[in-house]
């Protein structure tokens, strides 16, 4: 059975400003140490104009960590960023913030505020995915038992990923490993033992959290 651990949903980008200062927040899901280096690479070309290019990532696959400053005092940007990563307890992440320094001095805290905002801001609009095993099961019901099971799969925490409609229906379920017990027994009492349950395969898969 695989660890259970959060990454990023996909790509996300966010906009912040303070005092004429420009920063875009960029999140990326990398799983190897190189491809974060190309996502940075990649933000730095798309705004070759922009001063700073700070980031922070961190790799599940040997535990890499890295960031940097990029011309900022130090510990105002990558780290700020970094910490934003480790409190959410995210891996196979790049975060990049660019800045557009906009004239007026933003000094020590202010910088601290703004990556660490940057970072934020670009994190909730990638969403994050816990990862863990699932199990996938066929549910098959009479229609009239249709709504009982309907009612019953949210509370094992269950995602219907596909439903057939035949003489009987059947539901493609995925819940988390180590339920489909508990799940089976609600679902016998709740239907006189109208419901077959057969489990199908166990899958290490993503789902949004937030």
């Amino acid at each position: 059975m695989h660890e259970s651990y959060l990454m990023p949903a996909g790509y996300g980008e966010a906009r912040y400003e303070d005092r004429k200062s420009k920063f875009i927040g960029e999140i990326f899901v990398v799983e190897t140490p190189e491809a974060a280096v190309e996502a940075i690479n990649a933000v730095k070309a798309k705004y070759r104009d922009a001063r700073h290019h700070c980031y922070a990532y961190i790799v599940r696959e040997g535990n890499y960590m890295r960031y940097s400053d990029d011309g900022e005092p130090q510990g105002t940007a990558g780290m700020p960023i970094l910490d934003v990563l480790r409190r959410e307890n995210i891996t196979n992440v790049c975060c990049v913030v660019t800045r557009y320094f906009g004239g007026i001095l933003l000094g020590t805290g202010g910088l601290v505020r703004a990556y660490t905002k940057s970072a934020q801001l670009g994190l909730e609009a990638a969403g994050i995915h816990q990862m863990s095993s699932y199990s996938v099961l066929l549910v098959t019901c009479p229609y009239s038992l249709l709504g009982t099971v309907q009612n019953i799969l949210p509370e094992y925490d269950c995602m219907v990923e596909e439903t057939e409609y035949a003489a009987d229906v059947t539901l493609t379920v995925t819940l988390p490993e180590g339920r489909e017990a508990a799940l089976e027994q609600a679902l016998t009492d709740a239907t006189s033992a109208g419901v077959d349950v057969i489990c199908m395969d166990t899958r290490f898969m993503g789902r949004r959290i937030r």
